[in-house]
């Protein structure tokens, strides 16, 4: 990792923080080609194992930036989950179903394994900056740039830089959010959590697993993340001191009533936290924006915290810079929020039920839970449909820089199938349209494409399995793509660069027009939209 020096005191974008979601935006700015500045307090990667698991979708956005192969080699896709009672029996038992993106639909994962990774992704890009042992002292805003005063920590100086626009990834706590004056609402959790990381010596059963322990004497979450690590983490019980709870013989306990011995883990380190409700208030303050915890955060019950974060830096980059090219008006810049936030939302709201789950005290009310669920979920469909309702909510916003056609396909994150592009290769679908907007059709010429031709924007048809591949098209191999646009009634969409259908019509519909303010060229250098 290396500790840049400022070669220059302006930048396109300042990132204050340096953990997942700062590194994922940092790799997708510095591949669009602007000039990047990353600010992080701590002199290396954080040694401690935080998030445990992602999905799918993340894993497209890590594909974006020509990762997501290396980061899953250190990665365990695909593990069962089961909810189980106070005897260890499970009244849930279930393998997340993918959703079409391209990558197995959980990941768990080992958090330092994943920043080193994304760092190391960083360093190809010689217009991002990054500065260890640095601390943002005040972020302040001007109708044309950010002034942020940094503080080097190693030697105890102090430096002044502006950028055009900055991220604020910079945690819970955001020091950022903080001087922004921006509320954080919500609550905490009353219930103190022992987070247990223990490194793996000799296999047992179910040590591939992810099993939820809903024992009203003490739940439990026994979970397995890759590269010889498990984690547990249970409730502090009232009463029970939290440095007497951090000791190895307390900790044993828990894990003896799990069968777990000193011959199968060793105990690497024991913390104790709580789980936060919270969302910011406001997303965006001028050129300031925050992302990950620093503007959500949620319990981890479904693993996605770290995910929320990923998703906000893909969201939020492409648009800052089609903005910082030219290609686009500022105003574009407000959807960030508009279209992040209720997802956020209905993930937490996610997140508590399945905690609200795992956690009932009332032992009546476990029983009546165990038997209801139990009998439901081995009706035909119940498990897959089941998640649905609980797990991660689809890929798909609502609200924000969409065009109000009506289609059902609108607002949503197509499929990634596997392909075979005009040159002859099978690829990944993202790989061919590389973060463009593209206009996508399954048959004849779209109408009304010429002010999307106009602007630049390329049109690819899309062939099925069945028919012969057109000069110039994608030929979609299982026709997962194709049979996915014809349900949603859409023979042509027009994709914006992360994905994300902006437009789509039917078969002689007429496509809507560009968004307002969009531009055909780049007027600033540096960068690519």
């Amino acid at each position: 990792m290396r500790d840049a020096a400022v070669t220059a005191d302006s930048y396109d974008v300042a990132v204050v923080g340096y953990g997942p979601t700062g590194a994922t935006a940092a790799n997708l700015l510095g591949a669009q080609g602007l000039k990047v500045l990353v600010v992080e307090r701590d002199p290396d990667v954080y040694g401690r194992a935080r998030a445990i698991s992602t999905d799918e979708e993340v894993l497209r956005i890590w594909q974006s930036i020509g990762l997501a192969d290396r980061l899953q080699q250190d990665m365990l896709p695909d593990r069962p989950a089961a909810f189980v009672d106070a005897a260890g029996v499970p009244f849930i038992e279930t393998t997340i179903a993918p959703r079409g993106s391209g990558h197995p639909p959980q990941q768990f994962l080992y958090q330092p394994a994943v920043d080193h990774v994304l760092r190391e992704g960083v360093d190809r890009f010689g217009n991002v900056d990054v500065l260890l042992e640095h601390e943002c002292l005040r972020v302040l805003g001007r109708s044309d740039h950010v002034e942020l005063m940094l503080a080097d920590l190693g030697a105890d100086t102090f430096k002044r830089v502006r950028a055009s626009y900055v991220i604020a990834a910079d945690g819970g706590s955001s020091p950022t959010r903080g001087q922004l004056g921006i509320g954080y609402s919500g609550s905490t959790y009353a219930e103190r959590w022992v987070v247990i990381d223990t490194k793996v010596h000799k296999e047992w059963d179910a040590h591939d697993r992810l099993r939820f322990h809903c024992n009203p004497d003490r739940p439990t979450v026994d979970c397995p993340t890759p590269l010889g690590h498990h984690r547990w983490e249970y409730p502090a019980r009232a009463g029970e001191d939290e440095q007497t709870l951090l000791r190895e013989p307390e900790v044993w306990k828990v894990l003896e009533d799990q069968g777990i011995t000193r011959d199968n883990v060793e105990i690497l380190r024991a913390v104790v936290y709580s789980h936060h409700v919270r969302v910011a208030d406001r997303w965006r303050v001028g050129r300031i924006f925050l992302a990950g915890d620093a503007a959500h955060a949620m319990p981890p019950w479904i693993g996605q915290g770290m995910s929320a974060g990923v998703r906000d830096a893909a969201n939020l980059c492409w648009k800052l810079a089609a903005v910082l090219s030219g290609r686009a008006p500022d105003t574009l810049l407000d959807s960030y929020e508009a279209e992040r936030k209720p997802h956020v939302v209905e993930v937490t709201r996610r997140a508590c039920l399945v905690g609200r789950v795992i956690t009932e005290r009332n032992r009546l009310i476990a029983a009546v839970r165990n038997h209801s669920l139990r009998a439901l979920t081995k009706l035909p469909g119940v498990l897959r449909g089941g998640q649905k309702l609980y797990w991660i909510p689809d890929a798909r916003y609502r609200d924000g820089l969409f065009a109000r056609t009506g289609n059902p396909a609108v607002g949503r994150q197509i499929p990634q199938p596997w392909v075979v592009d005009d040159t002859g290769a099978t690829v990944r679908l993202d790989d061919v349209f590389a973060g463009r907007w593209v206009v996508l059709h399954t048959g004849d010429a779209p109408v009304g494409v010429q002010a999307w031709t106009d602007l630049g924007v390329p049109v690819i048809a899309l062939d099925g399995p069945q028919h012969a591949t057109r000069p110039g098209a994608v030929h979609d191999l299982d026709g997962t793509l194709v049979t996915w646009l014809r349900r949603k009634k859409a023979a042509t969409a027009v994709l914006r660069p992360d994905g994300f259908i902006y437009a789509a019509a039917r078969s002689g519909q007429p496509l809507p027009a560009p968004p307002a303010g969009y531009r055909p060229a780049p007027t600033k250098t540096g960068a690519r939209a």
